[in-house]
């Protein structure tokens, strides 16, 4: 049986959630305020957070950041704001999806039941992704390359291990938004395109002959697995990069 923490100080809210969570055949802990939610991780084993924005003690997106860092569960949150600051700030802080109040009781479920099955079957076996130099350690959100960790905002993180995991198959746009920004590619947001020569940046690969990170015009973007390898140049053109960067 799947357990889901909610967090939500509304107790009416929290009560109809518990009650028809529960006819669905899951157990629903629930706790009022922000401070609580990292015991209750801890001490209890959670499927996945249903997250409330406004919070007393600790806010929505606090809790979700504490969360990200003990742990990858699936999170929710809830907001009673249609706005992008909540979508956008609560989606870098790592959230998984977000459901707009009033909450409609089916689409919640129909929420729940994506991210449930969307998580790996045997995380232990895909908690690390490795392509020669470089290796992705998803639940730690830790990046070592060339044996050096690098440091990445969580958005280039997630968006370098969605595209990791695709690797050697072109990812349209469409599916990075629907998958990162939960909406579809309205034709004109180049966010990712920038995101991705951020990427380059990082790991020193040539914006003019990229090797690791291809843009397939028309198409989308490529996570090339081979090309981590050794490179006898690679420590070289790495200070090169660091020293000419402005």
């Amino acid at each position: 049986m799947n357990t889901i923490l909610l967090v939500e100080d509304d107790i009416s809210l929290a009560n109809w959630v518990s009650e028809y969570l529960t006819e669905q055949g899951f157990k629903v802990v629930h706790v009022e305020r922000g401070d609580q939610v990292l015991d209750k991780i801890q001490s209890d084993t959670i499927s996945l957070v249903l997250l409330d924005v406004m919070l007393p003690c600790l806010n929505g997106i606090e809790v979700c950041r504490l969360i990200r860092q003990h742990a990858q569960l699936p999170i929710i949150m809830l907001t009673a704001r249609a706005d992008e600051f909540d979508e956008v700030i609560g989606l870098e802080a790592g959230a998984n999806d977000y459901v707009i109040k009033p909450v409609r009781p089916r689409a919640l479920l129909a929420r729940i039941n994506r991210q449930l099955s969307s998580q790996p079957q045997d995380s232990a076996l895909k908690n690390t992704l490795t392509f020669g130099e470089l290796e992705i350690n998803k639940e730690a959100k830790r990046i070592i390359y060339q044996n050096e960790e690098i440091q990445l905002s969580s958005s280039l993180f997630a968006f370098l291990t969605y595209l990791a995991e695709r690797a050697g198959s072109v990812v349209d746009r469409d599916s990075v938004f629907i998958a990162l920004k939960k909406r579809e590619y309205d034709g004109l947001d180049r966010r990712f395109d920038v995101m991705l020569s951020s990427l380059r940046k990082v790991f020193n690969d040539d914006p003019q002959k990229p090797k690791k990170f291809k843009t397939i015009w028309g198409k989308g973007y490529l996570f090339v697995a081979d090309a981590w390898g050794k490179d006898p140049q690679s420590t070289e053109n790495h200070t090169n990069t660091q020293e000419s960067s402005h």
